[in-house]
């Protein structure tokens, strides 16, 4: 999907998609004032934001654990530990073809999970824990989106660091394959992505940390699928060589440009951990719960 950069005046007219049982769990409510977009636009969204039949597709690889701690931008958050050093990157990608009051978009959300206010923090054990742990949550370090009225949104609400790019989203045999590029530029990023393996159901509350403003903020995503996942276990265990080279990597190719570059700074290793796919699941992202 190319950047889009045009938007409405009104709100999307599509209450209906959304008639779901996992919708009718929650409360909507709106922002103490409408959201200025532009000079000329504000909008008075309601909140949490529903995702219906979103496309999902999800690679986990591991990272160095100090190079991951240094791009965190709070003093409160620390990445999760695995072995051997590391800490792990993810990489969710959406097609999101229904959302509440908005255009249809896609999105890469790239995060580092992450546990705050000095959480207990044991080495794979606080990731098999993870949303059960009140101080379990993801950050969001780069989240490229087609669309300049989420990009808007995003920073604005949550401070989250999105950028209108391209992403396109296809599906060849087996696998997804993703590529996200700046304007004018070619991709700096691919992932191939498996859509079969054993097949898991998800019902998950989650917490995601950002910053805005200097101030740390919390805010809840929830989603229900089911995945097909493919597990690397042996990966905890053994290392594999980092991705570094331009093209470098099956599950994930690195190009050029900063962002590209941002990202080998991790080390992300070539071995992926993990991979979830689905072809449809509804979701919802709310408003920050606190400050701090």
């Amino acid at each position: 999907m190319q950047a889009n950069a045009i938007f409405s005046e009104e709100l999307l007219d599509n209450e209906s998609l959304f008639q779901d049982a996992f919708f009718k769990r929650f409360e909507l409510q709106r922002r103490n004032s409408p959201l200025q977009l532009t000079d000329d636009i504000s909008k008075d969204y309601r909140f949490p934001t529903f995702y219906g039949d979103a496309s999902c597709a999800i690679a986990i690889f591991h990272c160095d654990y100090e190079a991951a701690k240094a791009i965190l931008p709070h003093p409160s958050m620390q990445p999760v530990k695995m072995t051997r050093g590391r800490s792990l990157v993810i990489f969710s990608c959406y097609e999101y073809r229904n959302v509440m009051n908005v255009a249809p978009y896609n999105e890469i959300a790239m995060t580092i999970p992450v546990v705050v206010d000095g959480a207990m923090n044991i080495p794979v054990l606080t990731m098999l824990a993870g949303d059960k742990l009140n101080n379990f949550g993801y950050h969001v370090f780069h989240m490229p989106v087609t669309s300049l009225e989420n990009r808007i949104r995003g920073r604005k609400i949550w401070g989250l660091p999105k950028d209108l790019e391209t992403i396109e989203i296809t599906k060849e045999g087996d696998t997804s394959n993703i590529k996200a590029s700046a304007p004018g530029k070619p991709p700096y990023i691919e992932l191939n992505i498996p859509t079969t393996g054993s097949t898991q159901e998800f019902d998950v509350s989650s917490n995601l940390y950002s910053v805005l403003d200097g101030q740390r903020l919390k805010s809840e995503t929830n989603f229900k699928s089911s995945f097909a996942i493919n597990k690397n276990i042996k990966t905890l265990l053994t290392k594999s060589k980092p991705v570094q080279q331009e093209g470098a990597g099956a599950g994930l190719k690195l190009g050029a440009g900063p962002i590209a570059d941002k990202l080998r700074t991790l080390e992300i290793e070539e071995e992926a951990f993990q991979y979830r796919y689905t072809p449809s699941m509804n979701a919802c992202f709310d408003l920050p719960k606190d400050l701090k």
